[in-house]
């Protein structure tokens, strides 16, 4: 890394300037662990490195998702304790997400009981002032001491609860519990002048509560070093060895599951709205392949394709493209136990269509699902995002997004401008 002048200095990270890039740092990771606000200290050889190992690693996953983070590059083993970020201003808030009630969150609520699970996941905010023992903060606080403007905060608290999903997904599937995750956002200029606001500091093993199947007393996390009272060097080496099985499992966190969708369509003509379905996967990363088949003219073609497509080496979601008897939907679902989706094609406009589409799950469960091509994409994604948390953490990304479109348009009907108004007296 190209290091230039030192910037800033916390309790376990030095920034640098980048020499070579004005809107860029070098944070590294010290091998510092500290309690208590820092009044506990302790020196770990190596600490560093895995903390810089695992914060890259969870932010590539991040990152790989859409999340607006700061994370440029660096972290991996060639790259010891060194990342490269985004020069961004901090906010000093430290916004905490629970899942489930542990810490100190059952210290100010006696009444709850440990382990409660909190649904929908509960968000503090915390002000970073170690004199006072970062004291909790009301959003009106936040906003009233000009810490951040009410958009701005409204963004931390769209975003936070996510990064946790995304984040207690990828540990779900190694059947391990994130219980409650620490982070902070920074401010960085944007090419137009303006600001935006971006997922930033470190998110290493200090960052959260995991507890492997939902039991505390295996927690990997930094809770046992505050639960120690004096530690000695063997504490402190068996509690590096939790640091480093923590690194080694987030580095499959992005690791894809190999998903695919079959697109088997009735007839060629049937492409338009196959290639709009690959269209919307690929926003999701998600391959797809399209195949013509026919329940009535070829059906022994149609068994051994799906046959075929059954015994590749992916997790995969089925879309039919045909009329609307749905004929072909049946008949591959009869053939295959992976997901079916029926998309059937009713004419050339997909606009204003009616319900007729079932998602039809491997227990023959099902549920309606629109007719549009996107939500037949969306439908698929949302299977394949079981396996694997990139793709759902696009999914958790692009609900964002719809919602985000909507509160925008709705902020602008109610406008002057929106509502047909000229405005004034």
């Amino acid at each position: 890394m190209k290091r230039g002048t030192e910037v800033g200095r916390g309790k376990t990270k030095v920034l640098y300037a980048h020499s070579d890039m004005a809107d860029a740092l070098v944070v590294v990771q010290q091998d510092d662990i500290t309690a208590g606000d820092g009044a506990k200290r302790n020196t770990i050889a190596g600490k560093g490195r895995l903390a810089a190992l695992t914060t890259s690693r969870v932010y590539r996953l991040l990152n790989a998702c859409g999340l607006p983070t700061h994370f440029l590059s660096g972290g991996e083993d060639e790259d010891a304790n060194e990342m490269v970020v985004r020069r961004c201003e901090m906010i000093p808030i430290e916004v905490v997400v629970r899942g489930v009630a542990a810490g100190s969150y059952l210290k100010r609520n006696p009444g709850v009981k440990a382990g409660t699970v909190m649904a929908p996941r509960l968000v503090e905010y915390f002000f970073k002032d170690d004199a006072r023992h970062d004291p909790q903060y009301t959003a009106e606080q936040i906003v009233e001491e000009g810490i951040c403007t009410s958009s701005e905060l409204a963004v931390m608290t769209e975003l936070a609860p996510m990064i946790f999903d995304i984040l207690a997904h990828a540990w779900r599937r190694q059947r391990v519990l994130l219980v409650d995750l620490k982070v902070e956002f920074g401010r960085a200029r944007r090419p137009d002048g303006g600001t935006e606001i971006l997922l930033a500091d470190v998110i290493d093993n200090d960052s959260w509560r995991i507890w492997p199947a939902g039991d505390q007393a295996l927690m990997l996390d930094k809770q046992i070093y505050r639960n120690m009272a004096v530690p000695t060097a063997g504490d402190l080496d068996a509690l590096k060895a939790k640091y480093e099985e923590v690194a080694e499992r987030v580095g499959r966190f992005a690791q894809p599951a190999g998903g695919l969708v079959a697109i088997v369509m009735g007839s060629s003509s049937d492409r338009p709205h196959a290639e709009r379905i690959s269209k919307a996967l690929a926003a999701f990363g998600i391959p797809a392949r399209a195949h013509v088949a026919s329940a009535h003219k070829t059906p022994a073609f149609a068994l051994q394709r799906v046959q075929q497509i059954d015994n590749m080496l992916a997790d995969v979601v089925y879309i039919t493209l045909a009329g609307r008897s749905n004929a072909l939907s049946a008949f591959v679902d009869a053939a295959t136990a992976n997901p079916v989706i029926a998309c059937p094609v009713i004419g050339a406009n997909w606009g204003g269509m009616e319900v007729l589409s079932s998602l039809l799950l491997p227990s023959g469960v099902a549920s309606s699902v629109v007719l549009e091509p996107e939500n037949a994409a969306l439908a698929a994604a949302k299977i394949l995002a079981v396996n694997d948390s990139v793709v759902y953490g696009r999914v958790v990304m692009s609900q964002y997004r719809s919602r985000k479109q909507i509160m925008e348009a709705d902020g602008h009907a109610g406008s002057p401008q929106g509502n047909g108004r000229a405005g004034g007296a």
